[in-house]
C-alpha cells in the first residue's frame, strides 16, 4: 500500500481507478475506529466506472504508523492534515465523501478549506451538537487514557458480544465481525496508537462542530447527503437539519442502513457520488451556456 509523509503524519493510502480518470477525484473519509475499508465495496464499484479513488487511513485510532506531530490530533489538525494530504497527492476539484466522525471532519473541510473540494457526499455523521452521540460519549471517556484503550480494545477484539454491544459497533452496521474485529488490533498491538487516540479523544467536544454548523450555509457547491434510515445514533431528523443548512443538497433516504451506509448499502453512496458529478457537470455546462 502507498504512503505519503506529511509534516504531521505518514498517511497510507488505497487507490483504485484510472490515473487518467475524466471525473474529479474522489476522496472517502471514515471516522473513530475504522480505516479505508470502510469504502472498499463503493470505491471498486465506482473504480470499473472510470472514478479515481482515494482511500486513506487517517490517525483514528485505527491507523498502524504512529503520528509525528500529536497537536494535529484535534479536528482542525486533522482538517488540516486532509487538505495537505490533497496537495501532496495533487488531488483537486475533488469530490469529498465522510462517514461518522469522518463526515463531521469534512464539515471542517469546508468550512476551513472550501477551494479544496468541488462537491461534498455525506453518509449518516456528526453535526451540530450531535458529537459525539450517546452512547459514544461514554466510550470516549474511556478512550482518553492509552492503558483503558488498549484494555477496552482487547476485551473487544476477544469478545465479539461486546463488540457488536451498544457501546461498540452495534448501532453502527448490520454485521460485518471480522472486519470490525481488525480495526481493533492497531490498538491493541502498539501502545502508540493507543497513545494517539488518546489524544484525540481528550480534544474532541462538541463545540467543533457546533460553530462550523452556523457557516456550513456558505458552502454552495453540491451536497448529497446519503441517510440511514434505521441509524438510532444520526437519526433522520438530523440528515433533514443538514439538508436545510447547504444551500444546494439533496436527501436520500436509505431505508435499511444504519449509521455505516457504506457497509449497509453500497449501492446508495455509490449513486450518491455518480449523481453529485452529473450536477457538477450540469451545472458547469449551464455556466457556459449563459456566458455564450
Amino acid at each position: 500500500m502507498p504512503q505519503v509523509t506529511l509534516d504531521q503524519a505518514t498517511i497510507k493510502y488505497h487507490v483504485l481507478g484510472p490515473e487518467d480518470s475524466a471525473y474529479p477525484p474522489v476522496l472517502f473519509i471514515h471516522g473513530l475506529c475504522v480505516d479505508y475499508r470502510l469504502w472498499t465495496g463503493v470505491a471498486e464499484s465506482l473504480a470499473r466506472s472510470g472514478f479515481r479513488c482515494v482511500m486513506p487511513t487517517l490517525p483514528l485510532g485505527s491507523h498502524t504508523i504512529p503520528v509525528d506531530d500529536t497537536v494535529t490530533l484535534s479536528f482542525a489538525g486533522l482538517a488540516t492534515l486532509i487538505r495537505d494530504l490533497m496537495d501532496a497527492l495533487d488531488l483537486t476539484d475533488v469530490t469529498l465523501v465522510g462517514s461518522d466522525t469522518g463526515g463531521g471532519l469534512c464539515q471542517v473541510v469546508v468550512d476551513y478549506y472550501p477551494d479544496h473540494v468541488g462537491r461534498l457526499v455525506l453518509a449518516n455523521c456528526d453535526a451540530f451538537e450531535k458529537f459525539p452521540p450517546f452512547p459514544f460519549t461514554l466510550t470516549l471517556q474511556l478512550m482518553r487514557g492509552p492503558v483503558s484503550i488498549k484494555t477496552m480494545f482487547t476485551a473487544m477484539r476477544l469478545l465479539l458480544p461486546l463488540r457488536h454491544s451498544p457501546f461498540g459497533y452495534d448501532l453502527l452496521t448490520n454485521d460485518y465481525a471480522e472486519l470490525t474485529k481488525a480495526w481493533f488490533e492497531p490498538c491493541r498491538n502498539d501502545s502508540r496508537i493507543c497513545r494517539d487516540l488518546a489524544i484525540l479523544a481528550r480534544q474532541i467536544t462538541a463545540s467543533d462542530l457546533v460553530g462550523v454548523s452556523t457557516r456550513l450555509h456558505q458552502f454552495t457547491k453540491p451536497v448529497f447527503l446519503v441517510w440511514g434510515q434505521r441509524d438510532r445514533l444520526f437519526t433522520p431528523r438530523l440528515g433533514r437539519r443538514l439538508e436545510a443548512v447547504f444551500p444546494n443538497s439533496t436527501l436520500i433516504e436509505v431505508p435499511q442502513a444504519r449509521t455505516f451506509v457504506p457497509l449497509d448499502d453500497p449501492g446508495s453512496v455509490i449513486d450518491a457520488i455518480e449523481k453529485v458529478n452529473a450536477s457538477t457537470r450540469l451545472e458547469v455546462a449551464a455556466g457556459t451556456d449563459a456566458k455564450a
